[in-house]
């Protein structure tokens, strides 16, 4: 949170800082909002854009995220981009669940390539919104299918930069093991469990071991 900010900075020695949202305004009377300029003097070299729950709780439409997307790159963040579909989408199929995120790319993505075309490098997070929190996550063999899906359609905008896919979604110690075993998955965006110092530190020693 926005709040623990200057703090955490001062305390991690091996990890970069990152937030969980970010404002497309980078001044104006928009009371409560952060924007990209303010998270960067702050020391904040990631942010998180478009999370499932923030589109799902705060209406946030694809257009919003776009701007989002657009005004941290401007600004010299790292954007982590959450994309992933209902479970009514996935009850149709993979292919399904491809289309609905591929919509969610060129709509979050739009005019982003213009900006900064031969730097910008995303970092997608797919989040199959049915897996958050409910103990279900996705089959990792399928997870690999979508990130190799979501890098393919990637790679030719990005100049072949090799963009990076995590997996979110019930991520465990019990299950990241499994995850990190495919070379298309980057990394994990970990919800609940980083909220457990135990179960964390337990998913970031098997992630080194992976790695």
């Amino acid at each position: 949170p926005f709040l623990f900010l200057a703090a955490v900075r001062k305390t991690i020695k091996k990890a970069a800082l990152g937030a969980q949202n970010v404002f497309w305004k980078e001044q104006g009377a928009y009371t409560g909002e952060v924007s990209a300029k303010m998270l960067k003097g702050l020391g904040v070299r990631y942010t998180i854009v478009g999370h499932s729950e923030r589109r799902k709780w705060l209406h946030e439409t694809d257009e919003m995220i776009n701007k989002k997307v657009r005004a941290a790159v401007q600004t010299g963040l790292k954007v982590i981009l959450c994309v992933g579909e209902p479970l009514s989408v996935r009850k149709k199929g993979l292919q399904a669940a491809k289309n609905f995120v591929k919509n969610q790319l060129e709509k979050d993505l739009k005019g982003i390539y213009n900006l900064k075309p031969k730097t910008y490098n995303p970092i997608i997070a797919y989040e199959p919104i049915w897996a958050i929190g409910t103990g279900k996550p996705d089959n990792p063999r399928e997870t690999a299918e979508m990130a190799r899906f979501i890098k393919n359609f990637l790679k030719p905008k990005t100049y072949n930069l090799k963009p990076k896919v995590l997996y979110g979604g019930s991520v465990t110690s019990l299950n990241i093991g499994r995850i990190l075993e495919y070379n298309e998955i980057d990394g994990a965006l970990v919800g609940g469990a980083s909220l457990k110092t135990n179960e964390f530190k337990k998913i970031i020693n098997i992630t080194n071991g992976n790695r």
